[in-house]
């Protein structure tokens, strides 16, 4: 099972019995089984035939739609499951309350962890590099996590480790031609922040999908506010996977030269940054591939690929919603 991306303008995804064709240009781009997609994301203009919307909903499959340079635009959503009973769990732990705050602390510990955790490995790597400030300031945003009583100080924390992992993050980054001095968006305006901003939007389709399957409403979240058209449970989720699958492909993309300078391009009135045709290409395979490698869980103590660990997450956190488990376990990995 995979996600099927389509980067080419002007293509029509359309179906034939049990496969999906991707044409273009009188020709055939791609033919894959239904059997083996679980979502399918569209870069820029292309045509979707409604035999293909019909079936996608009734598999319960996202399809996610995105400017060609990675801007996340909109999705059609399967209908919700039926259980009702995760959706009311999650409604009644609305903020403020004690499953919130242990939700958010959960959030926060795994994304700062798995921070830190990022850049160990990179000094284990590179034993040179000045990372132990930065590594100090992530301790000391780790350790009041337990006993801070508030949402709004908890976010402080997050903001406070953020902001130290990014300002180490070039030391990360190893290959002439990119730089990376702080973070900005919207739109990107250099190749390490467009390659951030475009990974964490296919994350964001794969986990709100996820939230989607087990049950839960993806607009009310804890450590994101409510906010119009927002996901916010989709983000709170999201924050343990950006280290370890986003931004371990962005430096991979980059660390090995599968993406060199020559694969951005920029726009020269907005001066936003974005992917060549070829470059989208490559990063999508990368992304792929680091979704199918697989880990071993270290709660469940079992093989799973990060694609299967979305889910296996949000249902974890259905399961301590629902009073099941006493406790949400972020996914933290060394």
């Amino acid at each position: 099972m995979g996600t099927l991306y389509i980067t080419q303008d002007d293509s029509y995804l359309g179906k034939t019995d049990e496969r999906l064709t991707v044409r273009a240009n009188k020709q055939t781009l791609l033919d894959v089984p239904l059997i083996k997609v679980d979502g399918v994301v569209v870069f820029g203009r292309s045509t979707v035939s409604p035999a293909v919307v019909i079936e996608l909903l009734e598999r319960n499959i996202a399809l996610s739609f995105l400017t060609h340079t990675g801007r996340y635009l909109g999705r059609l959503e399967p209908e919700l499951t039926k259980n009702i009973f995760v959706r009311a769990a999650q409604w009644k732990a609305i903020a403020p309350s004690e499953p919130a705050l242990h939700l958010v602390r959960g959030f926060i510990r795994g994304k700062l962890k798995n921070y830190r955790n990022a850049l160990l490995r990179g000094l284990r790597e590179f034993p040179e590099l000045s990372l132990q400030p930065a590594l100090t300031r992530l301790e000391q945003a780790i350790a009041p996590i337990d006993t801070t009583h508030t949402i709004d100080s908890l976010r402080g924390l997050e903001g406070s480790g953020s902001a130290a992992y990014f300002g180490s993050f070039d030391a990360l980054i190893r290959a002439e031609g990119f730089q990376f001095t702080h973070r900005n968006r919207r739109p990107p305006t250099d190749p390490v922040n467009a390659l951030l901003s475009l990974g964490y939007a296919l994350l964001r389709h794969d986990v709100q999908s996820a939230v989607n399957l087990v049950g839960f409403d993806p607009y009310l979240g804890y450590l994101h506010t409510q906010r119009y058209g927002r996901p916010s449970l989709a983000l709170d989720l999201m924050e343990e996977f950006r280290p370890i699958v986003v931004d371990a492909v962005v430096l991979s993309a980059i660390n090995r030269r599968v993406l060199s300078p020559e694969n951005f391009e920029t726009e020269p009135l907005s001066h936003a940054v974005s992917l060549t045709l070829e470059g989208l290409r490559s990063f999508l395979r990368l992304y792929e591939q680091k979704k199918q490698s697989k880990f071993k869980h270290p709660v469940l103590q079992t093989q799973c690929t990060y694609q299967e660990a979305f889910e296996i997450q949000a249902r974890l956190l259905a399961k301590y919603l629902m009073g099941e488990t006493e406790k949400y376990p972020p996914l933290v990995l060394k």
